[in-house]
């Protein structure tokens, strides 16, 4: 997309927060594209998940 009308399409998205003074949300992204789960409960996920299966991998290594 041309610079001009990237600029046009932010001027026109902004424009209709003229009027809301102080009433303006903090990002013009919806919900939509936001995760539902937060980054930290997901590492937590992800600790857990790869930590049993390595420590299930160090379990078999010594039995066998």
């Amino acid at each position: 997309m041309a610079p001009k009308q990237m600029m046009k399409i932010a001027n026109e998205k902004a424009s209709k927060y003229i009027t809301m003074r102080g009433n303006v949300p903090k990002t013009s992204k919806s919900k939509e594209d936001q995760y539902p789960v937060g980054p930290w409960l997901l590492a937590l996920f992800l600790f857990v998940v790869c930590g049993s299966a390595i420590f299930q991998i160090i379990q078999s290594i010594r039995i066998a």
